[in-house]
């Protein structure tokens, strides 16, 4: 396992930040680190990274003890806030970065292509942007090709043009072999780019499983929306036993296996609508459930 998390507890005197998780992470393999603030997602990367010690249990990066000088060559990390040297230029900045990682000139040009950000390499990052700064903090958590990346906030700040960017570099990194431990609050975005959902609360691990495992156990209700045709929606609502919700939309809500039912007696009235959507439940709506305790 590239990362290997064990039975960890960490404490700040009588509050427990951390309680008891488990969580393993394979090469290649997207996770999305979710939890509301305050639920240890921070104190989980710290302490993957070395930066805090563990009360209980233990972590494994590539095989090392976090903070040991084979865990931090073989590990990155992108926190929510990047801070540089606002006198230094971009390029400036990362071939220091890249030095003391031990890499050359060569990569460190490339990721600042890779990024967007090879016409400003020369300038001063007092100069740069929210996004470019961010940009700046994704290139030097790309050096030296990690085999774990932790990655917290990574598109703040990002316009929709670079977030799918970053995803793009997401995808090599992954397909490279490197584990990709992701924290957003953009859910909508992971939905389709992350192998498996971790949901914290409280400090506890409350999820951990692929999407459509998730749904599987939260059993929420699947959405079906029809489009009726002009002025049949009143009848096509009537005869599906269904709300109009508006103009010529009609949604049914139902389960999982009561779907193919509803979708059999949808087709029966193929001349009164023009399309159909299945909507199963959303990441937000799966978030919502595990970290409240129930349906919504």
């Amino acid at each position: 396992m590239s990362l290997e998390i064990t039975n960890v507890t960490r404490r700040y005197g009588e509050v427990t930040a951390v309680s008891d998780i488990s969580l393993s992470m394979a090469p290649g393999e997207r996770v999305a680190l979710l939890g509301h603030n305050g639920a240890g997602k921070t104190t989980l990367m710290k302490m993957i990274l070395g930066l805090t010690h563990l009360d209980e249990g233990s972590i494994s990066v590539f095989g090392a003890t976090p903070g040991s000088h084979a865990a931090r060559s073989a590990s990155s990390y992108l926190p929510e806030n990047v801070a540089f040297h606002r006198s230094l230029t971009g390029r400036e900045q990362l071939l220091l970065l890249a030095r003391l990682r031990g890499v050359g000139r060569r990569p460190a040009d490339e990721l600042l292509e890779r990024v967007g950000l090879h016409r400003a390499a020369d300038r001063r990052i007092a100069t740069y942007s929210k996004g470019m700064r961010q940009r700046l903090g994704l290139a030097q958590a790309l050096l030296g090709k990690p085999r774990v990346a932790v990655l917290d906030e990574p598109t703040s700040g990002l316009d929709p043009i670079s977030r799918g960017d970053f995803y793009n570099l997401v995808n090599e990194l992954s397909s490279n072999g490197t584990a990709v431990l992701l924290s957003s609050h953009a859910l909508t975005e992971l939905e389709a780019r992350t192998d498996r959902i971790a949901i914290l609360l409280e400090g506890r691990l409350v999820a951990n499983a692929p999407l459509a495992m998730l749904r599987s156990q939260a059993r929420l209700p699947i959405r079906l929306r029809v489009a009726a045709r002009p002025e049949k929606s009143d009848e096509v609502a009537d005869r599906l036993g269904a709300v109009r919700t508006s103009g010529r939309s009609i949604e049914i809500s139902c389960l999982q296996d009561e779907k193919l039912g509803h979708l059999g007696r949808i087709a029966a009235l193929e001349s009164l609508i023009e399309d159909v959507e299945v909507a199963p439940p959303s990441l937000e709506d799966l978030y919502r459930y595990y970290s409240g305790g129930g349906s919504i």
